[in-house]
């Protein structure tokens, strides 16, 4: 199908990513004239080439390097002959380029039609398409907008501009990197990429407004995650953020206040680490009389945006920038966009986030799912906790990773488990069984009298598990 042929369709999705192909696949499935529009250089969307999976790339390289600075510990000997970080990136490259291909063989499938260039509204039923061939209309019955999010840029930086800076993109593809380094954030993001450049040698400098890491999770993540990261030696400023930069004669000197007492930390470069925000400048939004919160799109819990034909999807409306909500949402946008247009009397469908779920790839990892015990708190629900650490736990002390913990919250009333956290070796992983408890609706009770092989990493939910079910009401 080619525009000469139609300029209508039934569904327009723009941008490729997860959320947009998500929704594109499943509108084909539901029977609708489906276009996707993308702009990108590349296809494949933000997690495959400049997200998930060129990070977890490198960090892996970084995994195994830290492995091999313990080699003593183990009684290995070896002769260390340092990094290869031109063999780093053409490894990431190729990864990222068989994921990306696969991306694009989806969508240039034939299922629906496969548009490349920017697009914008002309009105909340037209959008204007510029490619390499030119400018063309598009009309659309229904409309979702999955355009992603973009690096968020921090405000009130003196000399930020003037001197430069690295952003994620920067520092996933660097062919050299910096002996000294300022990461400026104290999220995922920073986390993670704080631990791949200090695995890598860098001298690392980690800057955060607020006085702790992680500020969203249970306290007792981020200040285990500190804990960790300073006997590392990467340097923690918390609760400190750059108020200027400065060119130096042989990198960048930042300023700022430790209190009443003037600070400066001369660095090579720095890394940008502060978030993401929604990707929306260049759509004309306003000529579709969109409303959005900052440069969010506002969203209701159907994925319907206040023009109840036009849908957002992913890191654009959501509060979490993570694939698996973005496939979610793309998925219901698409069915409600298919319900309007083919049972309009039919109730559309709501996307209900019962089970949040975050996982950072740092150093001792991080893992959270539910809620944290201020939600639980502000919610007014009685519930028990308990935890337990690696450095007490049989195959973790064989490992020798014995940084973090495991932690349960459970309603007192039967047990139900409302909330876990896991700070640890392979936390991202080991997560899974909380979150498939939870999924089922299952207890404590039910996790202390399941088999746990041993010595394993899962057995240590046994021990919160079981200290929690001798605190249930009965």
């Amino acid at each position: 199908m080619s525009l000469e042929e139609s300029t209508h369709f039934d569904l327009v999705v723009i941008g490729g990513g997860s959320a947009g192909y998500a929704a594109a696949r499943t509108a084909h499935a539901a029977g609708l004239r489906t276009a996707v529009v993308d702009g990108a250089r590349e296809l494949g969307g933000l997690c495959i080439l400049r997200g998930c999976m060129p990070s977890k790339a490198l960090i892996e390289s970084a995994e195994r390097n830290l492995t091999l600075r313990r080699a003593a510990e183990f009684g290995l000997k070896l002769r260390h002959e340092g990094i290869d970080l031109a063999f780093i990136q053409q490894r990431k490259r190729r990864l990222v380029a068989e994921f990306a291909s696969y991306r694009q063989g989806q969508l240039e499938d034939g299922r629906f039609t496969l548009l490349r260039g920017s697009t914008s509204f002309e009105d909340a039923h037209h959008l204007r398409l510029q490619s390499a061939s030119g400018s063309k209309l598009l009309s659309a019955s229904s409309i979702v907008i999955a355009t992603g999010s973009v690096p968020q840029i921090p405000k009130g930086i003196e000399g930020l501009e003037t001197c430069g800076y690295w952003g994620s993109d920067q520092v996933l593809d660097a062919a050299a990197l910096p002996k000294r380094i300022a990461v400026l954030g104290a999220g995922a993001i920073a986390l993670e990429m704080a631990h791949y450049l200090e695995a890598m040698g860098c001298a690392v400098h980690l800057f955060a407004r607020s006085g702790r890491l992680l500020s969203s999770l249970d306290p007792e993540c981020g200040q285990s995650v500190a804990r960790s990261m300073e006997k590392r030696g990467i340097a923690l400023h918390l609760g400190a953020f750059p108020q200027r930069i400065e060119k130096t004669a042989t990198g960048k000197s930042l300023h700022w206040h430790d209190g009443n007492q003037p600070q400066s930390l001369e660095v090579d470069e720095i890394l940008l680490a502060t978030g993401r925000q929604p990707a929306t400048d260049g759509l004309n939004l306003e000529r579709a009389g969109l409303h959005t919160e900052g440069a969010g799109l506002v969203v209701n819990a159907n994925m319907q945006t206040n023009q109840p034909h036009i849908f957002a999807a992913g890191d654009v409306c959501s509060p979490l920038a993570v694939v698996h909500v973005a496939i979610t949402q793309g998925e219901i946008a698409a069915r409600n966009a298919a319900r309007l247009l083919q049972s309009p009397k039919e109730d559309l469908e709501p996307w209900i986030n019962h089970l949040p779920l975050l996982g950072i790839f740092c150093h001792p990892q991080v893992a959270s799912v539910g809620a944290t015990p201020a939600q639980l708190s502000q919610q007014g629900v009685d519930f028990i906790s308990a935890s337990y650490p690696f450095d007490d736990h049989g195959k973790s002390l064989v490992m020798g990773e014995t940084e973090g913990f495991v932690k349960i919250l459970a309603r007192r009333s039967d047990g139900r488990i409302l909330g876990a956290s896991c700070v640890g070796p392979a936390a991202t992983e080991l997560i899974h069984e909380m979150v498939l408890a939870m999924h089922l609706g299952a207890s404590v009770q039910q996790i202390a009298g399941m088999p746990h092989y041993h010595p394993t990493l899962s057995e240590i939910w046994t021990y919160p598990a079981e200290e929690c079910a001798e605190a249930v009401a009965t």
